[in-house]
């Protein structure tokens, strides 16, 4: 990819956070400031910051802020004061496991470091640098592992994806669609057609902004073609990311995926889930523990200021699916690609 166009949607400078304001994209490339964690907790449930191991930098900078406006030198007064920033930050997004986790691995940096408060500050920012740092890694490794797995085929590749898991919602370069960029630098990818997804339209919006960026050919579908273009021969194979991904593999992601999931099994179609180890929760066995957010209703039956229904009409509107293991055909990872049924084994191997 070309360095001068890399996207970092969390960039840490002047003693502060600036967030690409993802709900102005594609028509205004700005940021937005963030000082306080109040702001941070506010950005990520607004979605100017979004995708699961986006919202999980941030958060770990929304936690060093939150630490930064404690005002004691007590160290048991400073932690539980911290755990109610860790709490604030936590209400925002049920749904995106990595949230949860880079709260949970500051905390305990926060607790284990024996100093100062001021040394306990300074170790949380650390921590969420080190977070945004690892992620962009990660991603890298994910695209890479992600070619292994793509069909050998005698023309160039057409990849299909869902909702937006580029570097808009990483530290930089992203998961599914990292998979993409690395199949655009090897040669072997000739498009990437983007289903707008509905109704936050993510890929319509930021997805094909990223591709373009990088002047990577992308073609935009609605979310109800994929179907058509499966049949006619037009995707070799889907990638898409994940926010939480199960013990047995079924994949929380963004409304839209498992019926996506669903069409490239009747076709044929190879469907990869590309998301780092800390997307994966363990603790819960199957996607039905999975919370799934319900966002307002207003995504549904307005755009802009107009609105496109009749009084009277009732809404649902989750934000997620759950797509089960059995239509996954690998889960592509910074540790390698899995089956899904495999990942309880490679978490009995890390416990031993």
């Amino acid at each position: 990819m070309n360095p001068s166009n890399q996207v970092y949607s969390v960039i840490w400078h002047n003693d502060s956070v600036s967030l690409i304001d993802q709900t102005r994209l594609p028509n205004e490339y700005t940021f937005v400031e963030i000082h306080r964690c109040e702001d941070m907790a506010q950005a990520i449930k607004t979605m100017i910051v979004r995708g699961a191991p986006a919202i999980g930098v941030a958060a770990a900078y929304g936690m060093y802020l939150g630490a930064r406006e404690i005002k004691t030198e007590n160290r048991d007064e400073f932690l539980r004061s911290l755990e109610k920033v860790a709490q604030m930050l936590r209400s925002t997004r049920p749904t995106a496991v990595n949230l949860f986790w880079a709260i949970s691995r500051t905390l305990k940096a926060a607790y284990e470091t024996l100093g100062t408060v001021e040394e306990i500050k300074q170790t949380l920012l650390e921590t969420a640098q080190s977070i945004q740092a690892e992620d962009l890694q990660t991603c890298q490794t994910i695209g890479d592992n992600g070619l292994k797995l793509l069909p050998k085929t005698p023309e160039k590749l057409t990849l299909l994806t869902h909702c937006n898991a580029g570097a808009l919602a990483t530290a930089g370069y992203g998961t599914a669609l990292g998979v993409v960029r690395s199949a655009w630098r090897e040669g072997r990818l000739t498009r990437v057609f983007a289903d707008e997804t509905r109704p936050r339209m993510q890929g319509a919006k930021l997805t094909t902004w990223e591709c373009v960026q990088e002047g990577i050919p992308v073609t935009l579908i609605t979310d109800s073609m994929a179907a058509h273009c499966m049949k006619q021969g037009m995707i070799h194979a889907v990638v898409v990311g994940a926010d939480r991904i199960a013990a047995n593999g079924d994949t929380a992601n963004k409304i839209g995926t498992y019926s996506l999931a669903l069409v490239a099994r009747a076709h044929n179609v190879p469907f990869f889930v590309a998301a780092p180890m800390s997307t994966i929760d363990f603790s819960i066995p199957d996607g039905g523990a999975i919370p799934i957010e319900e966002r307002d209703p207003v995504e549904i039956y307005q755009v802009g200021d107009t609105v496109l229904t009749p009084a009277g009409v009732e809404f649902y509107n989750p934000a997620f699916d759950v797509t089960p293991a059995n239509l996954i055909t690998a889960i592509i990872t910074e540790n390698g690609n899995f089956a899904p049924a495999e990942l309880r084994q490679f978490q009995v191997k890390q416990l031993v």
